[in-house]
């Protein structure tokens, strides 16, 4: 695609020229920076838990993020399926992914305590029940005889890992745990060439500074496209790439859908839709449309 009708399409999806600028300068420049492992690999910090919890809630400024996820997630799922929740967090990926598939049995592993206490009480607080919680290593997912899940996804998490002997290991074992049909997503940052770019995206959130500076840490210890790359040959060709166009903030592997979303699912959705913000409505259809320019379009219209 020539770079003037990129931008045109980016433009006609509300993108601010602010962020096209960005976007653009990172296409243009040629040095990939040096990646910066996370300086708490494991966040086990009250403060910092909070912080993350908080901005992935209903109201939170992630929850059009985890919506999007959740949609691409249950295109892979169906009835009776087990899926593990790789590294879940609070839960707020996991709710929303229980919530639309309550005929599905989820497993949220993770290897923070901390964590998984604000997990339970999330999924308390919502009244989801087709959920177990466990603490575990990601690199070694030893609770999972071979060929035993049906799915398994990973949302913002890889970058959590200290070196790609991590990120290999981590990939290589979610293929173990599938069975020979089992499906996989997997969504984490690019590393972006510009710290400058980094500081936009960490900023553009407009969160608590301690949420702001995680992100912005985040980013910066983002695996490059090339090494997330290596790292997934080993989940088959089935599994395709994708990346958001111009820069790769966001890098996608999944296998390809099974169908269709059902008609109760795609209708729960538009309902968690309607729910989010104006802004976060915004930056939902911003996300869809930067993907879909890319050629990787979100399964059902929602908005």
């Amino acid at each position: 695609m020539h770079l003037s009708t990129t931008v045109e399409k980016l433009t006609a999806s509300e993108m601010s020229a602010t962020f096209l600028v960005h976007l653009l300068r990172e296409r243009m420049y040629w040095r990939l920076q040096n990646r910066l492992p996370e300086p708490d690999l494991v966040m086990q910090d009250q403060a910092q838990t909070q912080a993350f919890s908080q901005a992935g809630e209903e109201g939170g400024e992630l929850a059009f993020l985890y919506l999007y996820n959740a949609l691409h997630i249950s295109t892979l799922l169906k009835p009776g399926d087990r899926v593990l929740d790789l590294a879940c967090g609070p839960a707020n990926q996991l709710l929303k992914v229980a919530r639309l598939n309550p005929q599905v049995q989820l497993v949220g592993l993770d290897s923070s305590a901390s964590m998984l206490h604000c997990a339970h009480h999330t999924l308390v607080q919502a009244n989801i029940h087709n959920v177990k919680l466990i603490q575990g290593d990601m690199t070694r997912l030893v609770q999972f005889p071979n060929a035993s899940l049906d799915a398994v996804y990973c949302t913002m998490s890889l970058h959590h890992l200290p070196d790609t002997n991590a990120l290999s290991a981590t990939l290589c074992e979610i293929r173990r745990v599938l069975t020979r049909q089992g499906r996989v997503y997997l969504v984490d940052f690019g590393r972006l060439k510009l710290r400058s770019t980094q500081h936009f995206f960490a900023h553009d959130l407009q969160q608590s500074p301690q949420f702001t500076q995680d992100y912005f840490n985040s980013l910066r210890a983002a695996f490059s496209v090339t090494e997330l790359s290596v790292a997934a040959t080993v989940l088959g060709l089935e599994v395709q790439r994708h990346v958001t166009l111009l820069a790769p903030f966001l890098v996608v592997f999944s296998s390809a859908p099974l169908g269709p979303l059902e008609a109760p699912v795609l209708q729960l959705a538009k309902e968690t839709f309607t729910q989010l913000s104006t802004t976060q409505q915004s930056k939902f259809r911003g996300i869809v449309n930067w993907f879909r320019h890319s050629g990787y379009p979100l399964a059902g219209d929602i908005k």
